[in-house]
């Protein structure tokens, strides 16, 4: 990783999985797959840890990571037990000792300076001082490093000992979520435990989604979510901010198309510039070739028509250079506000291929196909042609690129570009596809199963308001479509999954009612992204600890 010009959001990474080693003496409490183990009762650090699961793999000796088997600093203190946080972390080595308490005169001091945002914001929610780089080591310091790790940058490694708390990992987001354990810690129960924590996702991908095409958002209500994402581990937000009822952003290119509500670019940068400094990135989404009516709406000659002359719903004609063209300007406009390495380029529901016959129904797009690509080709394989040509237009612009899964199509002549991502939502589109489909063909898949990671303003057709218990309990980053998973040799090309907040009825909501509703929704997806096994607390305490953390 380059610091100082640095892509934050390590979306892109592909995180191998490897075992959690636990510490060599009896007390380790090793979490491996589970959410995390925790007593019962709310006392502090020095309680003892019944329940904690033993360890049953030993660390060489010498890791320096590793307390003492001798207790510091007195043996009066109990095994402290493993944090509490959401998400839970995956290792936590206990010890015996005091734990950390910010105190008044308390330092955070980094080794790096490419840390310093870390260390403002961490030192700004618990109340110490930043004193910048320092070598000198003082009781009730928070020191955070660069370093460490098996090159993973998104694991960490926290230990507190010794009346002071290190955070340490290969990459800056890493150290920045062992900021996050720590403030959870603290704001939970007062203290972090002694011990060490060696912490790290499952997932390289965990998004949330927000549609403000159909429904405005104010800058501010945004933020506001990117804090609370940000110390949930989350590490991206999607916005979809174009379609059929509204265009949201402000644009250079083609002011004409732009809705009187919307976000200014100056607003932008701010949301990208906040999102970048919790290691968030922006994935911005212009979904063509459907989805387009806020566009056609200022240029209702792109519309494409079916032979009788009709129009079709929020589809541009796909066979007009002019359509291609509008698409391509805002697409290298809007590369320059979003600075992430993401792109979606939606891709589903293109009207003309949901009727029985599109050669029949759209002849101008069926001869459009046979010309560039062949006597035999279809209305398909121009609707991956158009995929193709918008996946070369932001790719070169250094974009990873994402589609809805109905935006692949079945049986074309046309394949879609192996490196395009499988954004999976439904299986209820007409001829969708298995999940299986995609990932035996090689292919990497983001899981945004509408069975559990929609949320649908007025919950309109068979859509009801996910539940944070459900996605708790009964969904894990395989369960692709439905609410069956997929088989676990698939689980490597699965790269995480998305929550979403869809506007289809905007006015069903307030903004404050949509944040109130995907409180504990968010909060189930971050743990099941960070660890996707069977959840050791019930969800009845896992709801607890959640409003005992947001207090």
């Amino acid at each position: 990783m380059q610091h100082r010009h640095r892509r934050r959001g390590p979306a892109r990474q592909v995180i191998r999985k490897r075992a959690v080693v636990a510490a060599a003496f009896v007390g380790t409490v090793a979490l491996g797959a589970g959410v995390g183990v925790w007593a019962a009762s709310d006392g502090g650090p020095g309680q003892p840890d019944g329940s904690a699961r033993q360890s049953s793999a030993g660390r060489a000796a010498g890791d320096p990571g590793t307390p003492s088997a001798s207790p510091s600093p007195s043996r009066s203190y109990p095994l402290s037990r493993a944090p509490r946080t959401i998400p839970a972390v995956r290792s936590h080595t206990p010890a015996r000792g005091p734990g950390w308490t910010p105190r008044p005169g308390g330092r955070v001091v980094v080794s790096d300076p490419e840390l310093a945002d870390e260390g403002r914001l961490v030192a700004g929610e618990l109340g110490l001082r930043y004193a910048g780089e320092k070598d000198d080591v003082r009781a009730g310091d928070v020191r955070l490093a660069l370093g460490g790790g098996d090159g993973n940058e998104e694991s960490y490694t926290m230990t507190v000992r010794g009346g002071r708390v290190d955070i340490s990992g290969p990459g800056e987001a890493g150290v920045f979520y062992g900021t996050r354990t720590l403030k959870q810690e603290v704001h939970g129960g007062g203290t972090a435990p002694e011990g060490v924590v060696r912490d790290e996702p499952a997932k390289p991908v965990r998004g949330f989604m927000l549609d403000i095409a159909r429904k405005p958002y104010d800058e501010t209500w945004i933020e506001d979510r990117i804090r609370e994402l940000g110390d949930l581990k989350f590490n991206e937000l999607g916005l979809h901010f174009s379609d059929d009822q509204a265009f949201r952003i402000e644009s250079d290119s083609h002011p004409e198309i732009v809705s009187k509500d919307h976000l200014t670019k100056a607003q932008v940068r701010r949301i990208v510039a906040l999102a970048d400094s919790r290691h968030i990135t922006v994935v911005p989404e212009i979904d063509s070739p459907g989805h387009l009516g806020a566009v056609i709406a200022a240029h209702p000659d792109l519309q494409l028509r079916n032979a009788g002359g009709v129009p079709t719903r929020g589809a541009v004609d796909i066979s007009e250079d002019a359509s291609a063209r509008i698409v391509d300007d805002l697409l290298d406009e809007y590369a320059g506000l979003f600075t992430g390495g993401q792109w979606h380029l939606g891709g589903d529901e293109y009207q003309a291929l949901t009727v029985r016959d599109p050669q029949a129904s759209y002849p101008q797009l069926a001869a459009a196909a046979r010309r560039a690509f062949g006597a035999g080709a279809t209305v398909a394989d121009l609707a991956t042609g158009w995929l193709g040509d918008r996946a070369a237009t932001v790719r070169a612009h250094d974009r990873t690129v994402r589609a809805w899964n109905d935006g692949f199509y079945r049986g074309t002549s046309v394949r879609p570009d192996p490196d395009i991502q499988v954004a999976y939502w439904t299986g209820k589109e007409i001829g969708a596809r298995q999940p299986v489909e995609y990932l035996s063909a090689g292919r990497k898949v983001l899981n945004y199963n509408d069975e559990f990671l929609y949320y649908v303003l007025g919950q309109p057709q068979t859509f009801v308001y996910p539940t944070g218990q459900r996605i708790y309990e009964q969904w894990n980053p395989r369960v692709l479509r439905g609410t069956t998973a997929v088989p676990e040799r698939y689980d490597g090309q699965i790269l995480g999954g998305s929550f979403a907040v869809w506007s289809d009825f905007p006015n069903a909501q307030t903004q404050a009612q949509v944040a109130a509703g995907i409180r504990m929704p968010l909060r189930a997806t971050a743990q099941k992204l960070w660890d996707p096994g069977t959840p050791a607390l019930s969800w009845a305490d896992f709801r607890g600890l959640a409003d005992r953390l947001d207090r």
